[in-house]
């Protein structure tokens, strides 16, 4: 008969185990109206997927659409990057290349006439970096943490590939081939910022 403090004492070290690699909530430093502004934003970011505003913005008021496109997520990874430190698998330079990323792309779609020329890389740079980077975190842990991993790496496929098929299989000006692209990035979108806030915000974030 197995003695119970043994039991006991293995049933611990298997809960402390699982807690390093189960995390639903990180502690980012930040407030609470921040990150909520941040969600906002993401849900504007997701209005502005729509190809009419979308054309109109970038011909008229670029700056806007590149706040709009920048501060939700800036925010949300600024947040992800401080609260993971004390984890057991922090992905400091990770986060810190994803922001840098995202702050030329702010740069790239406020001055319209350097899009053209850097516009692409950074757009195969987010990819080839969203995509490990996104599985890597859904493989080393699980809750909520788990999930913004996978909707990261489901964010840039989506968004990445979607516009080339729609582009490849529809007529330019279908109605069939713009609701194919503007539902699904438009939903990653959302799904996205969800999950972020979701890892976040908890009941007692003030």
């Amino acid at each position: 008969m197995e003695n119970p403090e043994k039991n006991s004492t293995t049933l611990s070290m298997a809960q402390s185990i699982e807690s390093q690699y189960r995390v639903n909530h990180v502690d980012s430093g930040l407030p609470r109206w921040l990150i909520e502004a941040a969600f906002v934003c993401c849900l504007m970011q997701a209005v502005c997927n729509w190809s009419p505003l979308l054309h109109w913005m970038e011909a008229n008021a670029s700056w806007a659409l590149a706040i709009i496109q920048t501060f939700g997520a800036l925010v949300m990874y600024v947040g992800l990057l401080r609260g993971m430190k004390p984890l057991y698998r922090p992905m400091t330079v990770a986060w810190w290349i994803v922001i840098a990323l995202n702050i030329a792309g702010f740069i790239a779609v406020m001055i319209p006439s350097i899009m053209v020329s850097i516009g692409l890389p950074i757009a195969v740079s987010l990819m080839l970096v969203y995509l490990p980077f996104g599985c890597a975190i859904a493989y080393c842990y699980r809750g909520r943490l788990r999930q913004v991993g996978i909707w990261m790496a489901l964010y840039i496929l989506i968004s990445s590939i979607v516009p080339v098929l729609t582009y490849l299989l529809f007529p330019a000006d279908s109605w069939i081939g713009n609701m194919s692209l503007e539902i699904p990035t438009i939903a990653v979108i959302v799904i996205y910022a969800w999950v972020l806030r979701r890892v976040l915000v908890t009941d007692d974030t003030v």
